[in-house]
């Protein structure tokens, strides 16, 4: 194992020995362990320094009189060195995701710009923020990004926070309206058509109206898409259709009051808002309204059937949820409701339910009762997953990028662009934690390690 102090420290020889042990691990072929053509050790540079390159410390150093010469210098170049450590640690990155050096000078480590890249280099980045940043090893072609604006929520549901709530990160390590659309521009350069603004809840964010305005005018976006509870939706909501939201979800999980303030640990009232926003959403001609429903057993599988009435004189979809594992949930096996056997039951009532097109990357499947205006949808993600079809990501709202909602791992695209990566750079790191998308979850072993507040509906 090579150990680095900071009086062992050559940048040129790290690169090479992270370039050569990746490339071992990645196919690529190492780089020689040569030293900088500007430094050629002489005995004249060895007591005086003057055959030292800028930005080098001698490796090796025996001699008490070098170690003290090397002292001297520490203070003035420790900066240079974290500035190269910096500099390595976006090599790894980039070699990790896919990308293929040259073999460079020290002054030829990347920096804030793609300069630093040969001819070769520069032309293939070029390239990769298109579709291709967004295929998996699958052929899977992600157009579906779902964005969590906020992790704060006026409500707190049983399946999806905590009763104690969870910590909120600090607003510092959050996306900026600005930070924010620069990652959505990128996905939707790659080819993204669709994005979703999650929470928390998204009506909670004071600027929501702007940011749906500013996805609008971005060329080659199609849809502009909200999940809400509701609570203040009524206040914005003609502003929203305005600045172009295309398509609203609303999450109600029951239609009684009662079980409404002990479901969402929140006062009744707030029942009726959610109701008024239903007929004031299908008032501003919406593109499409869907309403989801969270089935629990021994909770509120009994009001299955009002919620297909909805559909009787509104073109709404009500969507039947299967009930997911998350932290903080207290999910189990034993309260979920496989969607055979809420379907079964809407059909023993309404009769055999007449499927409806389905897009090829629904995660919903789509019925109709025969005379009812709307429709009605199973999400199945537990029992008959859709992965092989699946084209979502995720970007929650302290910018961490996520390929799979049951999955653990995530990529933070927030600190990156803070560190001045270019939209280049980043669009290498999206591709190499899209590449690392499984071909399916395993949510009926392991739970979510985040609560579904923090990764958003």
């Amino acid at each position: 194992m090579l150990r680095l102090t900071q009086h062992h420290f050559n940048p040129l020889r790290l690169r090479n020995t992270v370039l050569g042990t990746l490339g071992t691990i990645t196919g690529l072929a190492p780089l020689p362990l040569s030293p900088s053509p500007s430094y050629s050790p002489s005995p004249s540079s060895s007591g005086s320094g003057s055959g030292l390159p800028r930005n080098h410390v001698v490796c090796n150093v025996s001699t008490r009189t070098n170690q003290q010469h090397q002292h001297q210098h520490e203070e003035v170049e420790v900066e240079e060195h974290r500035e190269d450590r910096l500099r390595m640690r976006r090599v790894r990155e980039m070699v990790q995701a896919g990308f293929v050096f040259e073999d460079k000078q020290e002054e030829d480590l990347p920096g804030h710009s793609p300069d630093y890249l040969g001819e070769r280099e520069r032309e293939r980045l070029a390239k990769q923020i298109d579709g291709s940043v967004l295929s998996d090893t699958f052929m899977r072609q992600h157009t579906y990004l779902r964005i969590s604006l906020t992790e704060r929520c006026n409500l707190r549901c049983t399946y999806c926070m905590p009763e104690e709530g969870v910590e909120l990160t600090p607003a510092r390590h959050l996306m900026s309206t600005e930070e924010l659309l620069r990652a959505a521009r990128l996905f939707v350069q790659a080819g993204v058509k669709k994005i979703r603004l999650t929470g928390g809840e998204p009506t909670l964010r004071k600027d929501v109206v702007e940011i749906v305005r500013s996805l609008r005018e971005m060329q080659g976006l199609e849809q502009v898409a909200m999940t809400s509870n509701g609570m203040i939706l009524h206040r914005m909501l003609p502003q929203l259709t305005q600045a172009g939201l295309t398509h609203l979800n609303l999450s109600l999980d029951t239609l009684r009051p009662d079980r409404f303030e002990q479901m969402t640990r929140r006062p009744s009232k707030g029942l009726s808002r959610v109701l008024g926003v239903i007929d004031r959403a299908l008032e501003q001609s919406m593109e499409k309204l869907k309403v989801n429903f969270v089935v629990m057993k021994g909770v509120n599988e009994d009001e299955v059937l009002d919620f297909v009435e909805l559909t009787k004189d509104k073109p709404l979809n009500v969507r039947f949820i299967e009930w997911m594992p998350f932290q903080g949930n207290v999910w189990s096996f034993d309260k979920m409701e496989p969607y055979k056997v809420t379907k079964k039951r809407i059909e023993d009532h309404f009769g055999v339910l007449q499927s409806t097109a389905w897009d090829k990357n629904a995660v919903a499947k789509d019925f109709r009762v025969e005379g009812f205006k709307g429709e009605v949808s199973f999400v199945t993600s537990m029992t008959e997953h859709f992965c092989g079809s699946c084209n979502r990501l995720r970007l929650m709202a302290d910018g961490n990028f996520k390929v799979c909602l049951f999955g653990s791992e995530e990529t933070n695209l927030l600190k990156p662009m803070r560190l001045g990566y270019t939209d280049e750079e980043i669009a290498h790191l999206v591709h190499a934690q899209v590449q690392r998308k499984k071909f399916k979850h395993d949510g009926m072993v392991v739970q979510n390690p985040r609560p579904m507040v923090k990764i958003g509906g």
